[in-house]
């Protein structure tokens, strides 16, 4: 597991409001990191926030985590 897969799993259980519904799962393709943040239908939205700020600003701290290992950083958002 990669600190980008934890910060990401931290933010989204924190803004969902069944914690336990929340997964993240990490894969690597090359040299990409890609990490999928699955949650319930209705917080999904929560993840995106008003005009992608919050998931551009998870997507930012995925990347700021996993920096020291210059890895490009994938985070997508699924509606289970």
């Amino acid at each position: 597991m990669s600190r980008a897969r934890d910060v990401v799993e931290v933010v989204g259980r924190a803004l969902a409001d069944r914690a336990d519904d929340v997964s993240v799962t990490e894969r690597e393709d090359g040299g990409e990191l890609h990490i999928e943040l699955s949650t319930a239908g209705h917080d999904l939205g929560r993840m995106i926030g008003r005009q992608g700020r919050t998931a551009t600003s998870i997507r930012t701290l995925a990347e700021l985590a996993q920096a020291p290992d210059e890895r490009r950083v994938t985070v997508d958002f699924v509606d289970e």
